[in-house]
């Protein structure tokens, strides 16, 4: 309820096609054994999520314990990263929210009728939003990003999709084991470099989940999207040709 004593207007919220309305006073709960339920995944908190009323605003909260979220506008271009125990308030019509559970990575989609900043321009916001700066990659960079991505952007309906192991992904685009940890720690410097959060663990060493972590970066900001998947392919067809020419 807000201060003028009005009710909370609802939030509808969209996983695999499915939907869900958040409707006053309820709190609402996302996880293994929630509300809403997103899997039965053993990697999976039973309660991840939380959508709350406070302060006459909508909240978003991490009540987990190990696993963080990335979450986005509509536009991909204010993000912010939810570990556990943090909160923010849902200030835009649409939010795109992403987090990782073993190899599976899942998205939703959350709705609202309140729109607190103008989305037709990326705006910092508070709960430790950052504004996402253009992030040049070089060519084989993007590959490597796309590769492990490549689970999540098939999707036709977005809910689900798996990350694929670093050998999985270094033997889908023909490199040695060397090359593709070279690269990605390339790619995870880079990031961190500009605050992107989850990609280093203590002291300064790269995390253990980085690819996921990676993943829900890069499909949240539109880093990478359904367009580059021909790369895949494209590199494919170079591979082959020079085992042909070899």
């Amino acid at each position: 309820m807000t201060d003028d004593g009005t009710v909370m207007k609802p939030l509808k919220i969209e996983f695999c096609g499915e939907w869900y309305e958040v409707e006053h006073p309820k709190d609402f709960h996302i996880g293994r054994e929630s509300d809403l339920v997103i899997d039965d995944n053993p990697y999976l908190h039973r309660r991840i999520l939380r959508i709350y009323e406070d302060f006459g605003m909508w909240w978003l909260a991490n009540v987990g314990n190990l696993l963080s979220a990335t979450v986005t506008d509509a536009t991909g271009q204010v993000q912010a990263w939810l570990a556990p125990g943090a909160r923010l308030p849902i200030v835009f019509p649409q939010m795109q929210v992403l987090f990782s559970a073993g190899s599976t990575t899942y998205e939703f989609t959350i709705f609202s009728t309140e729109d607190y900043f103008n989305t037709s321009a990326a705006t910092a916001g508070s709960g430790g939003s950052t504004t996402i700066e253009p992030i040049p990659l070089t060519s084989s960079q993007r590959l490597l990003v796309v590769a492990l991505s490549e689970g999540v952007l098939r999707q036709s309906n977005p809910g689900r999709g798996e990350i694929p192991t670093s050998a999985e992904a270094a033997a889908r685009l023909g490199w040695s084991m060397t090359t593709f940890n070279r690269k990605l720690d390339n790619v995870c410097d880079k990031l961190d470099k500009i605050g992107v959060q989850g990609l280093r663990g203590d002291k300064g060493k790269l995390a253990t989940n980085r690819r996921q972590r990676l993943v829900e970066y890069a499909v949240a900001t539109r880093l990478v999207g359904r367009d580059d998947l021909y790369l895949l392919e494209k590199n494919a067809t170079e591979q082959a040709s020079q085992v042909n020419v070899e």
